[in-house]
C-alpha cells in the first residue's frame, strides 16, 4: 500500500485494492467485462557507462577532464513487445551519442535480440558532465570510451529483452512551467555583443546574465510539457517509465565532476516516490529530453543567489519526480496496444566556410599555434571550428525516426531543437500524444528555426555544434509529421482501455 498512499490514491489504484481485499485479481474492463488475454510484454533495464578519471568531459568551450565521479552515468532500457513487433528505446547519460555509436549499437542490437535497427532509438541526456563520446569544441573522445558505451548499450537493451514480461502501459502529460525559461534574449539596442567572427548583426544573446538592465524581452516560447510512458505488469508491479521534458541540463557541478545531471537524479527521485526502489526485477525510470535547444532552468529577470553544487539539480529532479509520479497516478494501464515504428535519412546541407572565411579562420589559428593548439579566446575557438568545419562533407545523413506505442507518437531527432520546432510537431501530429526526443540517432548540431538563424546568438554561430542549412527545421518538421502520419495509419482501431 505505501506505493498507492505516497502518491495519490487514484480510482483505478482503488479498484485494484478492492480487488484484492475480496480475493479477486482479475483485471477488468471498464465495462466489467474480463480483459483480453495478455499480448503486451515489457522489459527493463540499466547499463553503467561512467566512465574511467582523466577522460575528457563534454560541455565546454575547453577541454576539462574527469577527476571525480560524483554519480553514476548509465543506460536505462527500455523494450516493448505487441506479439508482433518490438520496440526499443535507450536513453544515454551523456553530452551527445554519435552516429557511429548508434549504428554500432543498433547493429548489434538487430543481430544478437531481433529488433529491427530501425525500431531501436538510442538518446543522449545531453548532461554536460558526462564522458565524451563525440568531438566538440576543444573534447575528443577516447576510443575505448566510445567502444565501451556501445557495447554497454547493446547489453541493456539484450537485458531488457531478457525482463520481457506480460505488462500494460500508459501515457499521460502534466505541466511543469516553473524550470523552463527560453535562454534567448532581446536587448536594448545596441547591447548585443559581437559574435566571435567579429560581426555585430546578432539581435539576441544566449544567457544575457541574471539581472541585466538591458534585457527586453525572450525570444521564444518554453514548452512545460511532462510527458510520461509507463509500463507495469498486471499486478500493479511498475517495470519501466520513460518521462520527457524540454530542459536542456540544469549544470552547477563541481569542477571536473561527472554527473547525469538532474536526468539521473531525477530516476532516482521517481523510485522513491513510487516506492519502487527495491523492484524485482529493478524498475526502470528515465528522463530523456524534449526540444530544448534554447531552454535552460536560468531565470534571468532576476539576480539568482549562489548555490552549493547539486542544489539546483536536486531541486528541478525532486519537483518533475513529483510531476511525473501524480501523471502516472492517473494513467489507465492497458494491454491492447499496438506498436509501429518508421525511420527516414534526410541529406541536408553543411553551412561551410567561403574561402575568405576559411583563409581568415586559418591566420588566426595559425596565430594561436595551429589546430592542435589550445585556444584560449572565443574568435580563436571559432576559427579553429571553421576550419575543422571546412572538412566536412557538402551534404550530411540526418535521421528522423518515428515510434508509435498506441495512440503516443515519439519523434527522435538528432539534434539540439528549438523549443518552438517541437511545439509545432506536437500540434500538428495526428496522434493523440507525441513526444519529440532530441540528440537521438546521431548529433546533427542545432536546430533553430529560420527566424532564429536571421536573429542570430550562440545556437547558430557556425560550429560543429551548429552547420545544417538554414533550412533545415521546415525539413525536419516535414519529415517529422510524414512518418508519425504513417505510424499513426498502422494503428488498429481502439479498444476500451483496460481499469485496473
Amino acid at each position: 500500500m505505501s506505493r498507492l498512499s505516497s502518491i495519490r490514491l487514484h480510482p483505478r489504484k482503488m479498484l485494484v485494492f478492492a480487488g484484492l481485499l475480496g480475493g479477486a485479481l482479475m483485471p477488468l474492463t471498464t465495462q466489467g467485462q474480463e480483459s483480453p488475454a495478455h499480448v503486451l510484454r515489457a522489459g527493463a533495464s540499466t547499463s553503467n557507462i561512467t566512465p574511467w578519471l582523466d577522460i575528457s568531459i563534454n560541455g565546454n568551450m575547453t577541454d576539462v577532464k574527469a577527476g571525480y565521479i560524483h554519480d553514476e552515468l548509465n543506460v536505462r532500457c527500455l523494450v516493448l513487445d505487441d506479439g508482433h513487433k518490438k520496440v526499443a528505446i535507450a536513453v544515454c547519460d551523456a553530452c551527445t551519442v554519435p552516429l557511429s555509436i548508434v549504428d554500432a549499437a543498433k547493429a548489434r542490437i538487430a543481430e544478437t535480440t531481433g529488433i529491427a535497427a530501425d525500431h531501436v532509438l538510442i538518446s543522449a541526456t545531453h548532461t554536460h558532465s558526462s564522458g565524451c563520446l563525440a568531438s566538440g569544441f576543444q573534447s575528443d573522445p577516447d576510443p575505448a570510451y566510445q567502444k565501451f558505451v556501445t557495447t554497454r548499450i547493446v547489453d541493456g537493451v539484450r537485458r531488457a529483452v531478457q525482463q520481457l514480461e506480460p505488462a500494460r502501459v500508459g501515457w499521460g502529460v502534466g505541466k511543469e512551467p516553473d524550470q523552463v525559461f527560453n535562454r534567448r534574449w532581446f536587448l536594448k539596442p545596441g547591447t548585443v555583443p559581437a559574435d566571435p567572427f567579429g560581426k555585430t548583426t546578432d539581435r539576441v544573446q544566449m544567457n544575457p546574465g541574471a539581472g541585466n538592465p538591458n534585457l527586453v524581452e525572450p525570444a521564444g516560447p518554453v514548452d512545460p510539457d511532462v510527458t510520461v510512458l509507463f509500463a507495469e505488469t498486471p499486478f500493479d508491479r511498475p517495470i519501466g517509465m520513460l518521462a520527457n521534458y524540454a530542459l536542456h541540463y540544469v549544470g552547477g557541478v563541481g569542477g571536473g565532476h561527472v554527473s547525469a545531471d538532474y536526468f539521473g537524479a531525477f530516476a532516482g527521485e521517481v523510485k522513491k516516490l513510487m516506492d519502487a526502489d527495491r523492484a524485482n526485477p529493478p524498475f526502470v525510470a528515465m528522463m530523456s529530453n524534449g526540444a530544448s535547444g534554447d531552454i535552460n532552468n536560468i531565470n534571468v529577470r532576476t539576480p539568482q543567489p549562489a548555490l552549493e553544487p547539486y542544489a539546483k539539480i536536486r531541486l528541478v529532479a525532486t519537483e518533475l519526480a513529483v510531476d511525473a509520479a501524480e501523471v502516472e497516478a492517473g494513467i489507465l494501464p492497458r494491454t491492447d496496444v499496438s506498436l509501429d515504428a518508421r525511420s527516414m535519412v534526410l541529406q541536408l546541407k553543411v553551412r561551410k566556410p567561403s574561402p575568405t572565411e576559411l583563409e581568415d579562420a586559418k591566420k588566426v589559428v595559425d596565430a594561436a599555434g595551429g589546430v592542435k593548439a589550445e585556444m584560449k579566446t572565443m574568435p580563436q575557438i571559432y576559427a579553429r571550428e571553421t576550419v575543422l568545419l571546412a572538412d566536412y562533407p557538402d551534404t550530411v545523413p540526418v535521421t528522423i525516426q518515428a515510434l508509435r506505442v498506441g495512440e503516443l507518437g515519439i519523434i527522435a531527432i538528432p539534434c539540439e531543437v528549438f523549443v518552438e520546432i517541437g511545439m509545432e510537431i506536437k500540434q500538428k501530429s495526428p496522434l493523440q500524444t507525441t513526444m519529440l526526443i532530441e540528440l537521438a540517432n546521431g548529433y546533427n548540431g542545432y536546430l533553430p528555426t529560420r527566424k532564429h538563424h536571421e536573429l542570430g546568438g550562440y545556437e547558430t554561430w557556425r560550429a560543429r555544434s551548429s552547420y545544417l542549412e538554414v533550412g533545415a527545421a521546415e525539413a525536419i518538421v516535414s519529415a517529422s509529421l510524414e512518418l508519425l502520419t504513417e505510424v499513426a495509419r498502422s494503428k488498429p482501431a481502439a479498444v476500451p482501455a483496460t481499469a485496473k
